[in-house]
């Protein structure tokens, strides 16, 4: 399965609407979700289950991740997840995840139904949606209750309202939430993935990104599939930021081969861990060009 931190983009759909699981399945998205929680109304549930087994098998064959969000299992959840299992999403997705037993819950119904359909024990992932104060603040929590949990994802909508904030397209509001996840995140050692941007703007959603991935994520989720090549380019590392970091290393070690403990390169002073961001940033320039084409936008 892709390594976490090449998953760049997470892409929510809803649930029953074939027109949007075309989009989602030529999008380029690296993770296709089918959300049967707040994108697909109740009366559409069933249908949306049903259309489970053939969605993830073209998910698939396209190169992506199939993940699935369900419900609450005190509400429709336990009933989600029954009918979707057998087609075999990569992750399960638990909405407003905000405390350890939820997680434990969810790990523990997953545990009986992959013994019962014969799929390889701790094979299904549990991504955690923080859309809550509480889930933000508890998400070290949420990564230990489940070896299931290797990301967790940061909401938007709901988030802002149960801040009692005002939604607005520069996220603002959003900002101390977004700086706070990525840091207990890294500290849980699972990896971070960003809030969604919900407005139509294309610019918006490139910049937001870029803005992201200054913070230390390296992931984003997104609504509309018009914006995931858009996304992916913003989170990938451009032709300069690899000329730079080539730069860096080679001048780096070459002071370090004179005896020279750092080296001034554009008017910064490399030491130590400067050095080591540019090495990271080459290798996973490389990652990303081994597992697929450059993004073209």
């Amino acid at each position: 399965m892709l390594s976490p931190d090449l998953r760049l983009t997470w892409l929510f759909g809803a649930g029953a609407d074939p027109a949007v699981h075309r989009a989602m399945t030529v999008s380029g998205a690296d993770v296709l979700i089918q959300d049967l929680e707040d994108f697909t109304p109740p009366p559409l549930r069933a249908q949306a289950r049903a259309a489970a087994r053939e969605l993830y098998a073209r998910w698939h064959e396209a190169g992506a991740l199939a993940c699935v969000r369900i419900n609450a299992l005190d509400t429709d959840g336990s009933t989600d997840l029954e009918a979707v299992m057998p087609a075999r999403p990569d992750i399960v997705a638990y909405p407003k995840a905000s405390t350890a037993d939820e997680i434990r819950a969810l790990d523990d119904a997953i545990g009986r139904l992959e013994l019962q359909l014969g799929f390889a024990p701790g094979s299904t992932e549990i991504l955690p949606v923080c859309e809550t104060a509480l889930g933000v603040v508890n998400v070290r929590e949420l990564a230990a209750a489940s070896r299931r949990v290797r990301c967790a994802l940061l909401g938007a909508e709901d988030l802002a309202a149960d801040l009692c904030a005002e939604r607005g397209p520069d996220a603002v509001e959003l900002d101390y939430a977004r700086r706070r996840f990525v840091l207990e995140c890294r500290a849980a050692a699972i990896e971070p993935i960003d809030a969604p941007y919900t407005y139509a703007d294309a610019e918006g959603a490139a910049r937001e990104a870029r803005y992201a991935r200054r913070l230390g994520y390296r992931s984003k989720s997104l609504v509309r599939p018009d914006h995931a090549a858009l996304i992916a380019a913003a989170l990938s590392p451009g032709d300069d930021d690899v000329a730079l970091a080539r730069r860096v290393t080679a001048e780096f070690e070459a002071a370090r081969g004179r005896g020279e403990e750092r080296v001034l390169v554009q008017g910064l002073w490399i030491e130590v861990p400067t050095y080591l961001n540019a090495r990271r940033l080459l290798e996973r320039a490389d990652a990303l060009k081994a597992r697929r084409p450059p993004v073209a936008v």
